[in-house]
This record gives C-alpha cells, sequence and structure tokens, in this order.
C-alpha cells in the first residue's frame, strides 16, 4: 500500500483538482502550516484524507514530519497544485515495488493554465515514490531532496502537470519567499557581494529568455524569465545583507 503526502499553505486554488486524482490512494496526509482559506475545509472533504497542522520548520523537515504520520511504508509525494494524470496513477499502482528503488516521474509546468517547455520550466523528471525505510528527505529549508546514495532511480511513465502559478504576483511572492529562505539556509556559509548578485541576475535572465527559448512562450515566456532572474539577485542581495549585519 502507499500513502501520499502533500505540504499545504493557503493551497485552495488546485487542492481539490490535486485530491481528486488520489482518491484511489488509501490514505492521504495533508499536513499544512497556517492556512488561512478554504484549504483545510476542502482537505477534510475527502475520506482518505487525514489532516495534520505544524509550524514550518524547514521544507526538509516538514516532508520528514508528514512521513512519519504514514501508516503504509511507501510514500508519494506530490505538491499541492500538481495533478497526477490517469495513466501515471495506474502504472504507480501496478509497480512491483522494490525498497531498493526510488521512482521518477515526468513533470510539465504551466502558468496560468498555459503549458510552458521553456524559460527554465522545461520539462523534468521528479523523484516522488520510496520507502521510508530506505530513505528520507534531507534538512534543507528550501529546494529539499531525497538522500539517494545506495538507491537506484526507475523512471515510470506519465506524468504530473504541475500548475505552480496563476498570476505575476504569485511569482513574485514565491520569488521573495524562496530568496529569504536561501540566505537564512546560507548565512554563515556562502559569501557574497552585490556585483555578484547583479552578475548572477544578469546571466540568468539571457540564460532562461535566449538559452532556454523563453522568448518562445510570449510574454509569459518573458515574464517567467524575468522572475528568475530577480530571484537570483535577490538571493545573493539579502544573503549579503544578512552577513554584514552579522559582521557589525
Amino acid at each position: 500500500m502507499i500513502s501520499v503526502t502533500i505540504l499545504t499553505k493557503n493551497s485552495e486554488a488546485r487542492l481539490a483538482q490535486c485530491l481528486d486524482a488520489l482518491k484511489g490512494f488509501d490514505e492521504v496526509i495533508v499536513l499544512d502550516n497556517g492556512s488561512t482559506d478554504q484549504t483545510l475545509a476542502i482537505a477534510r472533504q475527502y475520506a482518505n484524507v487525514c489532516v495534520h497542522e505544524h509550524p514550518f520548520i524547514g521544507f526538509g523537515k516538514m516532508r520528514n514530519l508528514s512521513v512519519s504520520f504514514c501508516k503504509n511504508d511507501w510514500i508519494l509525494w506530490v505538491d499541492s497544485d500538481e495533478v497526477l494524470d490517469p495513466i501515471l496513477i495506474q502504472n504507480i499502482q501496478n509497480l512491483s515495488l522494490n525498497p531498493n528503488h526510488l521512482y521518477r516521474f515526468l513533470r510539465k509546468q504551466y502558468y496560468n493554465g498555459k503549458y510552458i517547455n521553456g524559460a527554465g520550466w522545461g520539462n523534468d523528471k521528479v523523484t516522488r515514490l520510496f520507502h521510508k525505510k530506505s530513505t528520507q528527505f534531507n534538512d534543507k529549508d528550501v529546494h529539499e531532496g531525497l538522500n539517494t546514495k545506495g538507491l537506484q532511480v526507475v523512471d515510470i511513465e506519465g506524468v504530473i502537470h504541475h500548475y505552480s502559478y496563476e498570476t505575476a504576483d504569485q511569482l513574485l511572492a514565491k520569488m521573495n519567499y524562496y530568496s529569504t529562505l536561501f540566505a537564512v539556509q546560507n548565512q554563515h556559509k556562502k559569501g557574497t557581494h552585490p556585483v555578484i548578485a547583479y552578475f548572477k541576475k544578469t546571466f540568468h535572465f539571457w540564460n532562461y529568455y535566449l538559452l532556454k527559448k523563453g522568448f518562445l512562450y510570449g510574454y509569459e515566456g518573458y515574464l517567467i524569465s524575468y522572475c528568475n532572474a530577480q530571484g537570483a539577485f535577490f538571493k545573493y542581495m539579502k544573503l549579503y545583507e544578512m552577513n554584514q549585519k552579522e559582521k557589525s
């Protein structure tokens, strides 16, 4: 049997669509950290969903905490703005699961419902199914991931549809949030300077817009490329400020 874990905070926009796709799993753990919208009410409408609440302690630690609530040994972790297609779900449920394997799926990205395959949002493969006695998440506050040492990664046919952003406001809010988490996570560990932040921003914009073909996706491609570049800039500017304040 497989348990599904989902972290939520103000996730009402796509949560019902996400949970509808997961009705075939006997247990879905929703771990919420302070939602003020209808997220909890939506989650509690599903018979296979168990809701837990906890203050945010970093993404890696939150994911490990969500796993601790699961009754099954096999864990499928999903974001609240992701929807698994039926073929992927069928293939997951038909797997002969091996504890020494991690299972990886294709993920497609969408902005305001529009499929984007550029600007750093190209199709990527994400490792999402694992045995909880074989591995766990690292403790990173942001860009967390599973420890893969000694395990074989196996690709499974099917797609996760990721509806990550609907508006520029959401892009900017997430950029601001993640850049702060990056700075906190790397304080005392990385050195930087405003000049480095500037060159990071410039390189990332042209990388995303030209080399990664953001220009093929109209204003959305430009917006995503620009916000990615600004994210790189503010990650290092915030880190610089934190390091400077520590010295003073």
